[in-house]
């Protein structure tokens, strides 16, 4: 029998939960880069996904626009598994329904 570790911090608690219950990777990464478009940097985000590419696409996602993946964290339904990310201060935007897509930047000259 295992011992829980009770030193092991618990997850942060989320500023906002995203369902992505049944969405793949495209429509997941719209609908959260929908639902945290208006919250600060330093937001801890809770994304719920049926997604099985789901461990793989948050990550690069996050690498690409610069948000922090913070990782997988305990889900309270056992069909579903959640990940966390944190609000970086400056992302890189992405292209309007391409979220795997920089948006052009604009040319200051």
């Amino acid at each position: 029998m295992t011992v829980p570790d009770s030193t092991a911090p618990e997850p942060a608690a989320p500023d906002l939960a995203v369902d992505g219950t049944g969405l793949l990777c495209v429509q997941l990464l719209l609908r959260l880069r929908a639902q945290i478009a208006h919250l600060p940097a330093g937001a801890v985000v809770h994304i719920h996904t049926t997604d099985p590419a789901a461990p793989l696409d948050l990550p690069a996602w996050c690498h690409l626009t610069g948000h922090e993946y913070l990782g997988p964290v305990p889900s309270p339904a056992p069909d579903r598994e959640v990940y966390a990310l944190r609000l970086t201060s400056a992302p890189v935007r992405t292209r309007p329904g391409r979220p795997w897509h920089p948006a052009p930047t604009e040319d200051t000259d």
